[in-house]
């Protein structure tokens, strides 16, 4: 028999907050039916919710809370003011360990503020990353960070290139990912000390659980020729907003070319189902669901303006870490070779002066991250 995975949701956070949460909730439940819910959030909005699906409130406890982090509280003011709100009551039902996930469509870095002073890191991981998929040609690769550390040393991107193996093990099923630095080129002299340090320590590594296939470049995120894409919160944000608005930019000009003409519309009703199955390839709520990876705990950040689809994915990402027990692979990897790497690197990037193993990168988590999570098709 199936154990049964309880997951956190914090009912009120996201736009369209707490009727999205619900619908997703029981949208689920037919594939997952060892899945149980705790539900944070105001009883009078969710009650007559829940009693229009009677299989999601047999298998939920709502825990009432009129309290909620709003979309333009800073993480600071989360974290003092919001000791009751829906968002860290879920996230607190983790850490005493009632729940295996939270997943939460709020406030991106009040969710990171408070995950991260609740849950804590992980042992050997400095700082948590922030992680998400990308459509590519053949299939689906995980990206991070993509925005939770502006400034990255090579330690980082060595933790967060662990972190992403396990990702993408854990909800992609790849048993030996293929992990590869973002860099400016392909050749081993190209970067700066952080990229080209980062690359050093993960060589070194003996049978690391995946395969190091060295740098990529900015073209390769869509190939699909890496499993796990790795880089500094600055780089990767800026990477996936120009992806949304690359994406945006082509919607836009082919509904202008298909409605230039009669034959161009014409054109448009011939390639309907083709057009149809490609809107479904890149649909972003599909790939919904941002994991703030390197915590004592599962926390999965969903898309604040998605619908119930969107947050359904995200609840399918919790479900998949947890059922691969995703905390306690990251843990067994950084007890392993990987902490003797970080802990004895090689005298290249060891010796004095080197700045590329120095602690001295800028958390963003003091201010709202300021990302959509998950939002490119």
């Amino acid at each position: 028999m199936t154990a049964t995975l309880t997951l956190a949701l914090d009912a009120m956070g996201g736009d369209h907050a707490p009727e999205m949460v619900v619908k997703g909730a029981a949208a689920i439940l037919p594939r997952f039916p060892q899945v149980r819910f705790l539900l944070f959030g105001d009883a009078e909005q969710i009650e007559p919710l829940l009693r229009k699906y009677p299989t999601l409130r047999d298998r939920a406890e709502l825990r009432h809370t009129a309290d909620r982090v709003h979309s333009e509280d800073k993480p600071s003011q989360a974290l003092r003011r919001g000791r009751n709100s829906s968002m860290r009551l879920a996230i607190d039902a983790v850490a005493k360990g009632e729940a295996q996930a939270v997943v939460s469509a709020g406030n991106t870095g009040a969710l990171m503020a408070m995950a991260k002073f609740v849950l804590r890191t992980l042992p050997g991981i400095e700082r948590p990353a922030l992680a998400s998929f990308f459509p590519t040609l053949k299939g689906e690769t995980v990206m991070l960070d993509l925005g939770a550390n502006v400034e990255c040393d090579s330690r980082n991107l060595v933790q967060f290139a662990v972190m992403g193996a396990n990702l993408a093990h854990s909800a992609l099923g790849r048993h030996r990912p293929r992990v590869g630095l973002l860099n400016v080129g392909v050749e081993e002299l190209k970067g700066n000390d952080a990229v080209r340090g980062a690359a050093e320590l993960l060589r070194a590594v003996q049978n690391p659980p995946f395969e190091f296939v060295g740098f990529v470049e900015g073209d390769d995120i869509t190939k699909g020729e890496v499993d796990v894409i790795v880089t500094d919160g600055f780089t990767g944000n800026v990477a996936l907003k120009t992806a949304e608005g690359t994406a945006k930019l082509m919607g836009t000009l082919m509904r202008a070319a298909f409605q230039r003409s009669i034959l161009t519309k014409l054109g448009y009703l011939l390639a309907y189902s083709g057009l149809a199955m490609l809107k479904a390839r890149i649909d972003p709520r599909f790939y919904n669901g941002g994991v703030m990876l390197g915590l004592n705990g599962i926390a999965v950040k969903s898309h604040g303006g998605t619908d119930e689809v969107g947050f359904a994915a995200a609840l399918e990402v919790a479900i998949d870490m947890a059922n691969d027990r995703l905390i306690e692979r990251i843990r067994a990897d950084f007890s392993g070779a990987f902490a003797e790497a970080l802990t004895n690197p090689p005298p290249s990037i060891a010796g004095p002066g080197s700045s590329s193993i120095s602690s001295n990168g800028k958390d963003a988590v003091s201010e709202p991250v300021k990302i959509a999570v998950a939002e490119v098709p």
